[in-house]
């Protein structure tokens, strides 16, 4: 039995209630349990003990993270979610230190994660197209994909020693929905993902 663990990184905004992203962490909180896998959750706007999550860190199999895209980022409670129990991971539940040593100060930064064999997954919202990405001619990111755009998130897991599974995304969600195709391509992309566990 698999142990799935979800965070949902929405901030709610006038303009964005966060509908989207709760509906993405109820399909696959609903895909999960029908295949008989354990499942915990996590809402950035709810008060945090951090020692529950780096407990949920290292029970879980797979970390879902469900998060709109905000100024190319996660949320700013994500990030402070981020700096608090990502920091205070370091300490031996999500790795012992930064991998370096007295003997070797300037090698092997990185390289000390203690989640070795645990996988995770970005699923995001944003407003901008799929056609941003991956083209030299757009102007904003200028050929860099989606998964470069979160560079930083993908670097924090692989600090934890964990591997990415395909990235999901709902592309221009303000200006030009799809929610009903986006919600089917999700559930296609989730058993993607079981396929991997």
């Amino acid at each position: 039995m698999k142990n799935i663990f979800i965070t949902n990184g929405h901030e709610k905004y006038d303009f964005s209630p966060g509908e989207l992203n709760g509906t993405l962490v109820e399909k696959a909180t609903k895909f999960f349990t029908d295949k008989n896998c354990n499942v915990k959750h996590t809402n950035m706007t709810d008060h945090i003990d951090v020692q529950i999550e780096l407990e949920k860190h290292k029970w879980a199999d797979l970390i879902i993270l469900q998060s709109p895209v905000n100024w190319t980022m996660v949320s700013w409670s994500f990030k402070k979610y981020i700096d608090q129990v990502y920091s205070a991971g370091m300490g031996g539940d999500l790795s012992v230190g930064d991998g370096r040593s007295k003997d070797a100060p300037t090698k092997n930064y990185g390289t000390s994660g203690c989640l070795n064999g645990k996988k995770y997954m970005l699923s995001l919202t944003l407003n901008a197209p799929k056609e941003a990405f991956n083209d030299p001619n757009e102007y904003l990111f200028q050929g860099k994909s989606l998964d470069d755009l979160f560079i930083s998130i993908h670097m924090n897991f692989r600090f934890f020693a964990m591997t990415p599974l395909p990235t999901f995304a709902c592309y221009d969600v303000i200006k030009n929905p799809q929610i009903k195709n986006d919600l089917k391509r999700f559930e296609e992309h989730l058993d993607l993902i079981y396929s991997c566990m």
